[in-house]
């Protein structure tokens, strides 16, 4: 006899899905999980069709904005986002790394002006497959998903 344990539904809150399991950390960090005072659950190296194994995370009470999705995105491309109402998915949202990112990311340039002066980031996406590449916008420098600062929600 095969069991299975199952993690308990949300009555309110978000559910994020299909994130790779070597980015689950990556994703608790950016969004500054770590602070949060919600009940929060998250599993690791869960079976996924897709992905071969997964990551998952379920947050209750908490809504994410654009600014959160996009750096999602960044680390974790294939992840879907399901806003859950009285217990109800209401919404399905899939992560989608967007053509430009601006204020989220640190340039690794360390002679870019954002790195001197109070200006915001901003750098094209070059690259939207399993290795994100960003393009500076000042310094035309690139930027690849393993040398990415991700600044944290706030």
């Amino acid at each position: 006899m095969e069991k299975e344990l199952k993690v308990s539904a949300i009555k309110n809150g978000t559910v994020i899905d299909r994130i790779p399991s070597k980015s689950l950390f990556k994703v608790i960090s950016i969004l500054g999980l770590e602070h949060c005072h919600n009940q929060i659950t998250f599993g690791m190296n869960l079976e996924s069709k897709h992905l071969g194994n997964k990551a998952i995370i379920k947050v209750t009470n908490r809504y994410f904005e654009n600014d959160d999705i996009n750096r999602i995105a960044l680390v974790a491309p294939s992840a879907k986002l399901n806003t859950i109402r009285d217990y109800e998915v209401v919404e399905k949202r899939v992560v989608e790394v967007p053509d430009e990112i601006e204020g989220i990311v640190r340039c690794m340039n360390p002679k870019c002006i954002t790195n001197h002066e109070k200006i915001p980031t901003k750098f094209k996406v070059i690259s939207k497959n399993d290795d994100v590449m960003l393009l500076c916008h000042y310094c035309e420098k690139i930027t690849e998903e393993k040398n990415f600062e991700i600044s944290t929600a706030q």
